[in-house]
């Protein structure tokens, strides 16, 4: 195997493969990525058994075939160390790969392609594209709700969904949920996956927001993304997610619209004084305003007053400050509308002019 490459061109993909290699492994080749030279068309593939990701890029000169692994940080590490628009030449001699820049030379270590796991995706079963900025809404808007490390594994990942002309991503950690939808051409059957938290913060990573399309495919225990530049599998989660429809509120008969960045204002002062522990502040409605009230185990206490279209009469109510906060930051639109049933119902919010989300958070006494 030989090749030569400009520097620029090998280190975007070499650093979006290298961003799936796990650091700590149990295979020593998973710490690896896989180079493949054929025809004239190099690509790179990193994997730790749960996600794989394929970058392709193409070679300008007459490369000689070949495959190999080798330590996937090492070789990042060398290209970025190399000076800016340089070419850099590989070459395979009795098993270490030479890599030579400028007056430069490294011999890495490298283990046979065949011991490179393969992820197998098994049979597909739907198939429809979407744009690379719609996908990266969708799972912005609604991965921050993911739990973490919860016994209930199906809720450590994100649920996409095809029903009705739309894609939905649906995330929630059993306190809070958000739900993302875009409308779709064309129509699929039903259709529920969860795809792992890893798969989900990569496909984040990877996916930019220009228009280009990117192709979904999902298959009974995989699912894939592939771009002009990457193919990228997860393993999907094996479990029934909530049905997440019996949890957002129907026709609160209580309701506010206030500004936006106002109110995230507020919650993040009052929010330095709440407890650390619990995050815990109370809203307090009247007429036309809302106070927020804070306070913590050292007896300290911060107030915030905001202007909101209510009427109705006075309610007091908890909530996670955390949790409003993260809602308050991905919602873009100037102003938002929270709805409420009643002191001990959850609140739904969402933007007060047409959107695509919707986010649910559960109260919490005080």
């Amino acid at each position: 195997m030989r090749f030569t490459i400009n520097r620029e061109v090998l280190l975007r993909p070499l650093q979006q493969v290298a961003g799936v290699v796990e650091r700590r492994q149990t295979l020593p080749v998973l710490a690896n990525v896989l180079l493949i030279v054929e025809g004239n068309e190099l690509s790179l593939t990193g994997t730790d058994l749960e996600v794989e990701l394929v970058a392709k890029v193409i070679l300008d000169d007459s490369p000689v075939p070949g495959e190999i692994t080798v330590p996937a940080r090492k070789l990042m590490d060398i290209c970025k160390s190399l000076n800016v628009d340089t070419d850099i030449t590989f070459q395979l001699e009795d098993q270490k790969l030479i890599v030579k820049s400028g007056r430069s030379r490294f011999s890495l270590s490298t283990l046979p392609a065949g011991e490179f796991p393969n992820l197998e995706d098994g049979p597909s079963a739907i198939e429809f594209n979407i744009e690379q900025n719609d996908l990266k809404r969708l799972i912005s808007k609604t991965a921050f709700a993911m739990a973490q490390q919860d016994v209930r594994y199906y809720l450590n990942g994100m649920l996409l969904e095809l029903k009705d002309h739309f894609f939905r991503t649906v995330a929630t950690d059993g306190h809070r949920l958000a739900l993302c939808e875009a409308k779709l051409p064309g129509e699929f059957p039903e259709t529920q996956v969860i795809v792992p938290r890893k798969g989900v913060l990569e496909l984040l990573r990877l996916f930019g927001e220009d228009g280009e399309k990117v192709t979904i495919t999902i298959g009974t225990n995989h699912i894939k993304a592939r771009s002009s530049e990457l193919v990228f599998t997860s393993k999907l989660v094996d479990g029934k997610f909530p049905d997440y429809d019996r949890v957002v509120p129907k026709g609160g008969q209580i309701t506010l619209v206030g500004n936006r960045a106002e109110l995230k204002q507020s919650f993040s002062r009052a929010a330095i004084l709440s407890n650390e522990k619990y995050r815990g502040v109370r809203i307090q409605l009247s007429d036309g305003n809302m106070k927020i009230v804070a306070n913590n185990p050292e007896q300290e206490e911060a107030e915030e007053e905001v202007s909101v279209d209510y009427t109705g009469h006075e309610l007091e109510i908890g909530f996670n400050v955390g949790y409003l906060l993260e809602v308050l930051t991905v919602i873009e639109e100037d102003n938002v509308r929270i709805s409420l049933s009643d002191t001990n119902s959850s609140a739904l919010v969402e933007s007060a002019e047409d959107s695509d989300s919707i986010y649910v958070v559960m109260p919490m006494r005080i």
